[in-house]
């Protein structure tokens, strides 16, 4: 009986050390490209979830996941959105450029965007 409880024992042991070893933040060689917005002053509401929304559904292979929706802004004066896009990779990114993905998106996003600056992030 003693054995038993020695053997569950170290099973679970190992099993509790490999899920904190699997607990460590992981360094994906996805590219993270975050763009902060700032919006033309006639710039209307619908206008503006209009652009959201084609973010949200950007047809490129390359892009993983589109985020639009921030808990938490500490944008400069005038910055009033962020969107979020995921790249599977630099490459992704680099072709998403000039891509007619990107063209489409920007005929509804361009008129009304004032200004905008972008972040690329990857490991």
């Amino acid at each position: 009986m003693t054995r038993i409880r020695t053997i569950s024992l170290s099973l679970l042991l190992a099993i509790l050390a490999a899920g904190f070893a699997t607990a460590a933040p992981k360094k994906p060689k996805s590219v993270i490209h975050v763009i902060t917005i700032q919006w033309k002053a006639d710039a209307t509401a619908e206008q503006i979830q209009q652009a959201l929304r084609a973010a949200e559904n950007i047809d490129y292979p390359g892009i993983k996941n589109v985020w639009t929706k921030p808990i938490k802004m500490q944008l400069p004066e005038g910055y009033k959105h962020i969107i979020v896009m995921e790249f599977e990779s630099e490459e992704a990114l680099k072709k998403y450029a000039d891509s007619p993905a990107q063209k489409q998106w920007y005929e509804v996003y361009m008129p009304i965007r004032e200004e905008s600056r972008t972040h690329d992030i990857t490991n």
